[in-house]
């Protein structure tokens, strides 16, 4: 599979680019030293950027042993799974925080091996609760949308209870539960579909799918798992407020627009360039996936709004030319148009909000 060639420094200097907010102002200074978990994710590869990039030499990223050629400074190598290796490690380097966005978001792997699940995404969660608790420290867990198997029209609060579609979602569910019972200190964010670069250059939403355009091969999506994408650099400053802040409990951390799998792949086909013709689509019951989709698991994050006291996310995408309005959208172009993997970078993996204008943002693409 082709992969995206964006390096880790190019994200670390485009974050020094961004504005920290759309309105100009200020973000609060997070609890440091600060550990990240799970930064081989999208969410955690960019939080790192983010972080690092404000704070060198402060925010440490925790990779496997394996993960040899990982880009950045500052590394902490551990499996997380044994408690003692935890306290060591973060003992010396007087963590003051986690940002825990560890876990196996595997559908497939979740399902074939439950126990791996069980480990990734309830052991390692416990342990970090335990650690953060014991120390009297902030520790920011995330969890995803698919603890809900959906419904017709999306947008779950809090309060409602969690149904979870297959093993990843259950397990979830349970990291959540764990976080809840040993650190009532905490605070657990559902995120949604984080959109931008991955460390491997092929997971990832936008990379797995520009990933099967990019050598001519097909792909196809479904019209009917519908979530609520959120830029990740935005994304990376919610994670700084609630490092920041003593909010606890649980709260949604999804975009403000519903887009399907199907309408991501129509997006991620024309900004990239890629041929129109490769996308194909249908419906989830059509193929009757192992293990089951999800549906419509769309969040209504207006409780996160009010907690910061304003709007953190853009729409996803934040460029009105690229919202489709019908299933053949993506084969509608303008012979100049724009569309290539660079474009495609910027204006999906990055929020026009954080730019001081649409000319900025436009220039000196990834």
């Amino acid at each position: 599979m082709s992969r995206n060639p964006v390096k880790y420094s190019q994200l670390l200097a485009e974050s020094l680019r961004q504005r920290e907010r759309p309105d100009g102002g200020d973000l609060p200074r997070p609890r440091l030293p600060l550990a990240i978990t799970g930064v081989t994710g999208v969410a955690g590869y960019a939080a790192l950027a983010y972080l690092q990039s404000r704070f060198p030499g402060q925010v440490f990223g925790v990779v496997q042993e394996s993960d040899v050629d990982f880009p950045a400074p500052d590394l902490i190598r551990s499996s997380l799974r044994d408690y003692a290796e935890i306290e060591r490690l973060l003992d010396e380097r007087k963590v003051a925080a986690i940002l825990d966005c560890a876990g196996n978001c595997a559908l497939k792997a979740c399902h074939l091996d439950p126990r791996l699940a069980r480990e990734l995404n309830v052991s390692i969660a416990r342990n970090l609760a335990l650690y953060a608790r014991k120390r009297g420290i902030r520790l920011v867990h995330l969890s995803v949308d698919q603890v809900y198997a959906g419904r017709p029209r999306g947008g779950f609060r809090e309060d409602e209870p969690p149904v979870p579609a297959a093993a990843y979602g259950e397990t979830m569910i349970q990291g959540e539960q764990a976080v809840a019972e040993i650190d009532p200190y905490a605070v657990t964010l559902r995120i949604s579909m984080p959109m931008g670069i991955s460390f491997n250059g092929h997971a990832g939403a936008i990379d797995w799918i520009a990933g099967r355009f990019r050598p001519n091969r097909p792909a196809t999506l479904y019209y009917d798992e519908v979530r609520t994408p959120t830029y990740v650099d935005e994304m990376a400053r919610v994670f700084r407020e609630f490092l920041a802040n003593d909010y606890a409990g649980l709260l949604n951390c999804g975009g403000p627009r519903q887009v399907s799998l199907y309408q991501m792949a129509q997006i991620i086909n024309r900004a990239g360039g890629f041929d129109g013709e490769l996308l194909f689509g249908m419906l989830t019951e059509e193929s009757c996936p192992v293990p089951p989709r999800v549906r419509n698991c769309s969040l209504d994050s207006s409780k996160l709004c009010e907690v910061l006291g304003r709007r953190p996310f853009t729409p996803w995408p934040g460029l009105a030319e690229l919202i489709p309005d019908s299933r053949e959208w993506h084969k509608r172009r303008r012979p100049d148009e724009p569309g290539s993997t660079p474009y495609m970078n910027r204006v999906l993996g990055c929020s026009p909000a954080l730019y001081a204008s649409r000319e900025e943002y436009l220039q000196n693409l990834l």
